[in-house]
């Protein structure tokens, strides 16, 4: 199971970086395979994010997860049964995908409907 970690504090706020990565090494059991940061500052927003890889091992799968044209990023632990689906009808949206896990349809499907 993946271990998540972040805060929302609103724009123009500061908190040191050092906190998020000081509640990641509190939870570090929940994800061996990979950790990793994402910090807005100007937002206020910190997401971290420790994973267990079981669908797709490799990099590609990474959290945070950003998509480059919007700037959306997506922490998630949890297991989208039906993604294979979910993903083909995306393709035929025209959505491109560079992972073969189900993280990056959940962030195509919110791009895709919100």
């Amino acid at each position: 199971m993946c271990g998540l970690a972040g805060w929302l504090d609103g724009a123009g706020s500061a908190r040191d970086p050092g906190v998020l990565e000081r509640m990641l090494d509190a939870i570090r059991h929940r994800g061996p395979d990979d950790r990793g940061a994402y910090l807005d500052a100007a937002a206020g927003l910190a997401l971290g994010h420790l994973r267990l890889s079981i669908i797709d091992l490799t990099a590609a799968s990474h959290q945070p997860m950003i998509d480059a044209a919007s700037g959306v990023v997506l922490v998630y632990n949890g297991e989208l049964y039906n993604f294979r689906e979910l993903r083909s009808g995306l393709q035929t949206l025209g959505h491109q995908f560079r992972s073969s896990g189900d993280s990056e349809v959940v962030l195509r499907a919110y791009m895709a409907g919100g």
